[in-house]
């Protein structure tokens, strides 16, 4: 029996929000008081599994627990209680910039993002070409990062991301930045993963792109899942909790 991709387990996260705390003069000289603190629950036990090569969209709110979700699949974050397993390589697109120095060229940028993303130097230069091509930043990827647009930060993580040829990859939101063609060239790359059997897990808003990419939705809401299924469902239910404006 094929074992999931992705299992979670009663995962709950949680961070704690202190108030009152600065550097300010008074502030040192009133240390003795304890800065109020609470604990802010992002996820709220939160279970389900996925299949090797299912694509899965994760929808909701801002502040649902979304992103927090995929950093805890990309190991960025820890679970406070519960348990996750992620089986093979995972390759993550998660903020923008993420992995990159913006006072390096593209071509460290490459070099550094691929050993973050668990590739050997022999490995990157095996795949350097690939991913100048897809990027299509041509004389660009000589110059510091800190001189690229949005975009141009999105292309190159994104290429950098399927070039490591991931088990499991993880989206979030980070393709809406781009131009529509590149957009395009992305989801054309995504349905190339999903032949080959891929798993992926993309967060967005966009519910069109939802219909058109995943098989699978999970509505969260007040990081809990309200829904989990076809994402059709999953879909219509999450529009009809949105209050309609007039």
């Amino acid at each position: 029996m094929t074992k999931a991709a992705v299992e979670l387990s009663s995962v709950t996260k949680s961070f704690k929000l202190c108030h009152g705390r600065n550097n300010s003069l008074k502030s040192l000289a009133l240390s003795f008081r304890r800065p109020r603190c609470e604990e802010l629950v992002a996820l709220d036990n939160v279970s389900f599994s996925i299949d090797p090569g299912q694509t899965t969209a994760v929808i909701g709110r801002n502040g649902s627990g979304k992103s927090t979700l995929l950093r805890l699949l990309g190991n960025v974050f820890k679970p406070t209680r519960g348990k996750i397993v992620v089986r093979g390589r995972v390759s993550a697109l998660l903020e923008l910039g993420a992995g990159l120095h913006p006072d390096l060229t593209g071509l460290e940028n490459i070099y550094l993002n691929g050993a973050i993303l668990g590739l050997r130097t022999r490995e990157i230069r095996r795949r350097l070409d690939d991913i100048l091509e897809f990027s299509e930043l041509g004389k660009f990827v000589d110059t510091p990062l800190r001189s690229y647009s949005n975009g141009m930060v999105m292309r190159l993580g994104f290429s950098v991301a399927v070039q490591v040829d991931p088990d499991v990859l993880l989206i979030d939101e980070v393709i809406a930045v781009g131009d529509e063609p590149f957009q395009e060239k992305c989801y054309e790359k995504i349905g190339e993963f999903q032949k080959a059997g891929k798993t992926i897990i993309f967060v967005s808003h966009d519910l069109q792109a939802v219909q058109k990419v995943a098989s699978r939705a999970i509505w969260l809401s007040g990081g809990r899942v309200m829904v989990d299924g076809m994402v059709e469902d999953a879909v219509w239910a999450y529009m009809a909790s949105i209050p309609r404006e007039g």
